[in-house]
């Protein structure tokens, strides 16, 4: 009639011992201990399979089409790299207007318009630089600069000549 007790006590206590390692055992353990290689293996075999797959994984791109340079076929007209300088000078004796060149080509106070039009239509940059004599009146200049933004240029450059901006001293 009398039952001991010890026995299924003792088997949890081994049950316990094969899940967990106590690093030795004794008083000096600081407790059981968990495996935790399975875990890493796993987590290598995760790491390797988002690695394929982002490598599998092509970036697609927006299809383009680049600008290609135009074939001009009026050779007068300067190539898309040359400044393009504006230079009004003083008018002949018996004409309205200030005689009007572009990079050293002369051109008609009234054909001024469509030489710019000509000249920029192909260009990306549309920079004129204006370069005018020291005694033109200042209206024939702002002439010239509406003109060329009609034409359609963006922006419009005053050159100087060397020296002569700069400040007096003495």
């Amino acid at each position: 009639m009398f039952q001991d007790t010890r026995v299924p006590f003792r088997l949890q206590r081994e049950e316990m011992q094969m899940a967990f390692s106590t690093a030795g055992g004794g008083p000096f353990s600081t407790g059981p201990k968990m495996n935790v290689t399975p875990l890493i293996d796993v987590l290598l075999v995760l790491l390797i399979v988002f690695m394929l797959v982002v490598i599998e994984q092509k970036p697609v791109g927006l299809k383009t089409e680049l600008p290609q340079q135009p074939k001009s076929t009026d050779p007068t007209i300067p190539p898309p790299q040359t400044t393009i300088v504006v230079q009004i000078h003083h008018a002949k004796p018996g004409v309205e207007h200030p005689q009007v060149m572009v990079n050293e080509e002369t051109v008609d106070w009234d054909r001024l318009r469509e030489r710019l039009r000509d000249i920029f239509a192909i260009r990306v940059e549309r920079i004129a630089y204006l370069e005018a004599d020291d005694d033109i009146d200042f209206q024939d200049v702002a002439d010239v600069i509406a003109i060329a933004r009609i034409a359609g240029v963006d922006r419009v450059g005053l050159l100087t000549e060397d020296g002569k901006h700069m400040p007096m001293t003495g």
